[in-house]
């Protein structure tokens, strides 16, 4: 195929699954890719003629469709899930919700006093399949009282989608696992980066 690049591709996201990086643009005020004047980032309109106050900023962790009433996710969770699926029958065996509830969600004032269930993160990052288990990191870090800053590196049993293992990582994951062996050992490496925090290549050691 010949001829020349002039334009760069237009990524799209929309409500449900991604549109796709060819989609014609949505119209303005509809969501993905349409921002506002001095609201960059944020979907859909901005406020109107004579209004007094901005737009609540979108959460991290919602998805695309992030802006809503007072600044939660539009779109009800869960905002990232992995599923299994039989393909010679074309069923889901099973669909669980991956990564923590972004701290956006989780410690936003109009949701106090709720118990609310994980909720995944949106993102992509890729995974390591075993034998038995399947092991993903998560794509964006949180806070919890069970882990400072970072995100955690999931090990699920493949047949169910039970959770057997989490290790916790101090910047979410930015490439896919590999494992290999040496000397009788199994190690699994994963890289992590984001934010403040520089990429680099963690190796863990199984028992």
């Amino acid at each position: 195929m010949q001829g020349t690049v002039i334009g760069g591709v237009r990524y799209v996201a929309g409500p449900g699954e991604n549109a796709g990086a060819d989609a014609l643009p949505p119209p303005s005020g509809r969501g993905g890719a349409a921002t506002t004047p001095g609201s960059p980032g944020t979907a859909g309109r901005g406020p109107g003629p004579g209004a007094s106050t901005p737009p609540s900023p979108a959460v991290e962790g919602g998805g695309a469709a992030a802006l809503g009433p007072q600044g939660l996710p539009l779109l009800k969770p869960p905002y990232g899930r992995i599923t299994s699926i039989d393909l010679d029958k074309g069923d889901f065996v099973w669909q669980i919700a991956h990564g923590e509830t972004p701290d956006g969600v989780r410690n936003h004032p109009a949701l106090k006093g709720l118990a609310i269930p994980r909720t995944g993160q949106a993102g992509s990052v890729g995974a390591l399949v075993t034998k038995t288990l399947l092991i993903i990191g998560e794509p964006l870090a949180t806070t919890t009282a069970d882990h400072p800053r970072g995100a955690m590196l999931r090990a699920y049993n493949k047949a169910n989608g039970q959770e057997v293992g989490a290790i916790y990582l101090p910047a979410p994951q930015s490439g896919t696992p590999m494992t290999y062996l040496r000397n009788g050992k199994q190690y699994i490496v994963v890289a992590v980066s984001g934010g403040n925090y520089s990429g680099e290549y963690l190796a863990f050691r199984l028992p």
